[in-house]
């Protein structure tokens, strides 16, 4: 025991302070606004001191420490910059597309590029097969080709065809006009060139006038509702597909091949709103009682005599025309054909009384 209690302490080792290789450089934070000035970190201890060797290590040695850093940017999502630097490697300038102001960062919201572009393709397909489905269930009908050509109208076409419509008793002659294509197919031609071509910029506008007038007679009669504009706008419309189904069901129980294009029935049909227009601006001049019905009828006859003539290209079409809609023409008609398709004419002439007084009574 005494042999351990004389033997002295070790000597106390101080630690010999040394510097460390480099500097970490703190995490990189955005571009400040105001436009901080970044310093350089101050050079190693193999600079100052020319006989240490740098220490390698496996991380990756920043070339220049911020200035700021922001203490909080270790758990925040850093926007993605693109820098373009110098021959020197001592600077850096961000790029954009906006002037210097850094883009959004759709990634906070979880936008990727991936779901973007899927997005795009998703939505790119559901108006494809919006328009598909469209053309395959309304574009026989409805083509936007046909449309164009009905609204093909001039000012002196307008006039002209009111004053045929309200005034037909003398008109001639009244078959329709072709013409040559640059492909050499043959077709009708256009209200504009021909007055005895069926439009739809008159009895849209007919329409539209009809709604309004209904609209005004109740105002004047201090009983305006806004729901009359919607009863008068389909009762109209109620009138015009009824009297579609009607001509289109006897060109098609009469064996009427090749018969007119459903746009051009629906003009011939829309026509008759100017002579029902005609009849409501007569009671709003005060005409009643027997003046006022007979506006009435001479508005009837001058339709009916109309549509008895503008109808007769439909119902007996001319065999020798051969146009691009109708490659193949209605052969000949046998006399008991033609005696049933021209009574066919008048009994749709006479219902135009029926449609007229039902639209008149507003």
């Amino acid at each position: 025991m005494a042999q351990f209690q004389s033997q002295s302490p070790p000597p106390l080792r101080h630690p010999v302070p040394t510097h460390p290789a480099y500097i970490p450089e703190p995490p990189s934070t955005p571009v400040s606004p105001q436009g901080y000035q970044r310093y350089s970190s101050s050079p190693g201890p193999q600079h100052q001191h020319g006989g240490v060797q740098p220490v390698h290590t496996h991380a990756h040695v920043p070339a220049h420490v911020p200035a700021y850093t922001n203490p909080f940017g270790h758990n925040q999502p850093q926007p993605q910059q693109h820098t373009q630097h110098t021959a020197s490697g001592m600077g850096s300038h961000t790029t954009n597309g906006m002037g210097g102001v850094p883009a959004p960062d759709f990634g906070a919201w979880g936008i990727n590029d991936a779901t973007a572009q899927l997005g795009m393709q998703l939505g790119h397909s559901a108006v494809a097969a919006g328009q598909e489905y469209m053309q395959r269930n309304f574009g026989t009908l409805f083509p936007s080709t046909n449309l164009k050509y009905h609204f093909n109208v001039s000012n002196s076409y307008v006039m002209h065809k009111l004053r045929l419509i309200l005034f037909p008793w003398t008109h001639k002659p009244w078959a329709r006009k072709v013409k040559r294509t640059d492909n050499g197919q043959s077709e009708w031609q256009t209200p504009r060139e021909d007055i005895n071509s069926p439009d739809l910029y008159i009895p849209v506008m007919s329409i539209v006038t009809y709604i309004l007038l209904t609209a005004i007679n109740k105002g004047l009669e201090k009983n305006f509702n806004p729901k009359i504009l919607g009863e008068s706008a389909s009762r109209a419309l109620a009138v015009v597909l009824l009297d579609f189904i009607f001509v289109k069901l006897g060109c098609y129980f009469l064996n009427i091949q090749g018969s007119s294009q459903v746009v051009d029935l629906i003009a011939y049909g829309g026509y008759k709103f100017v002579g029902v227009i005609m009849t409501i601006t007569a009671g709003f001049l005060n005409f009643s009682g027997p003046l006022w019905s007979l506006v009435f009828i001479y508005s009837f006859l001058a339709n009916a005599f109309f549509l008895l003539r503008s109808l007769r290209s439909v119902v007996l079409p001319d065999p020798s025309i051969s146009i691009s809609t109708n490659p193949n023409p209605t052969a000949t008609v046998t006399p008991a054909q033609r005696r049933r398709r021209i009574t066919f004419l008048f009994f749709e002439a006479v219902l135009q009384i029926i449609y007229m007084a039902i639209l008149v009574r507003i």
